[in-house]
């Protein structure tokens, strides 16, 4: 079949690696991609948001599938275009991907379907998102309501910098997304990515992965969209995922269909696992980055076909497919004042180097190259170097093998990818 993947970003790279590789796609066609995807697939300078655009290439192709990577167009509504034109997609519908896009409706979601969450409420009155803080404990998480690129949620350890924040966001730091914050009570635990190939009524699951979102090392620094991931994680035993299926993933699933907006794609719930059990930290309507890459580097199958019955509402239909026992790692090179002010256009070197690694793929993230075929930095995660190894240590050894071969003095990654997991004597 010949499949369209939509995004540009080192989730995508990800995607389009395993994409390229399964036995039942004919054609590769990745919109916009990036240079480091440009080997898999042909590349068509359609970008990612421009949802008439997109619908006319998947006419033309025409497309037996499309895959869309990021979550933005899930929001404006690529997949109901999609599937207005008869085209299959996987990724759900504009009102299932409230999800993601709307921390409030999620939140409210899960009061009318007795999802665990935390205690919560939303404002877009600074004055009374203020009172609200005062009858909380510190410390205190906001949120911005949309989608603010991984980078909407903050900590606040004191009141004053609670407040802070809710004015910096109702203030317009995030535009529309910010237009409503979400406050909720500070959860204790470990947090863990559950990830679920979805059909509208079924979820498969997929894997689980945990991540990084500091910046720097010792988990300080601004919250980045991550900087870091591994999988598998040991504290996603299989009586968590039995009891996440069982509270969380079944009752949403069952629940979007009965308010109308059947929920199909991938379902990445980020959990806490709290004293009393797991509860939900936030959905997301898409797969993670970097989660997704750790994911691919150990999934074994036709990801494609995998991806077509979730689609056409059969994953009893699905083919064989397994996770490899092997452990994944990702390390980020990220540019230099990312997340906040990332330094764009700096020349990268030594991917060869990096690429040569037993055991390490590179991703594209963030990268343009220039006509004399010059690699600059185009954005603030800029490449991912993952290693898949016999355990975290040996997955963390190649990554940061590769990783160190790069010469990019634009550039910085964190030198504790890991460390949770490999202090329990896990990796």
């Amino acid at each position: 079949m010949r499949v369209l993947l939509v995004g540009a970003g080192g989730r995508e790279h990800a995607l389009a690696w395993q994409l390229a590789a399964s036995p039942s796609v004919s054609e590769l066609v990745i919109a916009p991609g990036n240079p480091g995807m440009a080997a898999l697939g042909r590349l068509e300078p359609v970008a990612a948001d421009d949802v008439a655009g997109l619908v006319a290439l998947a006419r033309r192709l025409p497309a037996d599938l499309v895959v869309v990577g990021p979550e933005a167009p899930l929001a404006a509504g690529l997949a109901d275009a999609l599937s207005a034109a008869g085209i299959a997609v996987f990724g759900p519908s504009r009102a299932a991907a409230r999800l993601e896009s709307s921390k409030a409706f999620t939140k409210e979601f899960c009061v009318r379907h007795a999802i665990p969450t935390a205690q919560h409420a939303s404002f877009t009155d600074a004055a009374a998102a203020h009172a609200y803080l005062a009858t909380l404990p510190a410390p205190y998480v906001i949120k911005a309501d949309g989608l603010a690129a991984g980078k909407g949620v903050v900590i606040a350890p004191t009141l004053g910098e609670a407040r802070e924040a809710v004015d910096d966001m109702l203030g317009g730091r995030f535009g529309r997304a910010g237009a409503q914050v979400v406050i909720e009570e500070f959860m204790t635990g470990e947090e863990v990515s559950l990830f679920y190939i979805c059909d509208g009524v079924r979820g498969l699951f997929l894997g689980a992965a945990q991540d990084h979102k500091r910046a720097f090392d010792g988990d300080i620094g601004p919250n980045t969209g991550g900087m870091g991931a591994y999988s598998p994680a040991s504290i996603a035993t299989a009586a968590v995922v039995g009891a996440v299926t069982r509270t969380i993933i079944e009752p949403t699933l069952a629940g979007m269909a009965a308010e109308g907006a059947p929920f199909t794609g991938v379902l990445y719930a980020g959990l806490m696992l709290t004293p009393t059990g797991p509860r939900l930290v936030e959905f997301n309507a898409r797969f993670g980055d970097p989660e997704c890459q750790v994911l691919m580097a150990r999934f074994e199958g036709d990801l494609a076909g995998l991806l077509l019955s979730a689609a056409g509402g059969d994953l009893g239909r699905a083919p064989a497919w397994r996770l490899r026992p092997e452990a994944a790692a990702l390390v980020v090179l990220a540019a230099q004042g990312y997340p906040d002010a990332p330094l764009t256009g700096s020349v990268i070197r030594g991917l060869a180097a990096a690429a040569s690694v037993e055991g390490a793929v590179l991703f594209h993230a963030g990268t343009r190259r220039d006509a004399d075929g010059t690699l600059r930095a185009a954005g603030g995660r800029v490449l991912n170097a993952v290693g898949l190894g016999a355990d975290l240590t040996d997955a963390l050894a190649r990554a940061y093998t590769a990783a160190g071969a790069i010469d990019w003095p634009g550039g910085f990654y964190r030198r504790d990818i890991g460390w949770r997991e490999i202090a329990r004597g896990a990796g």
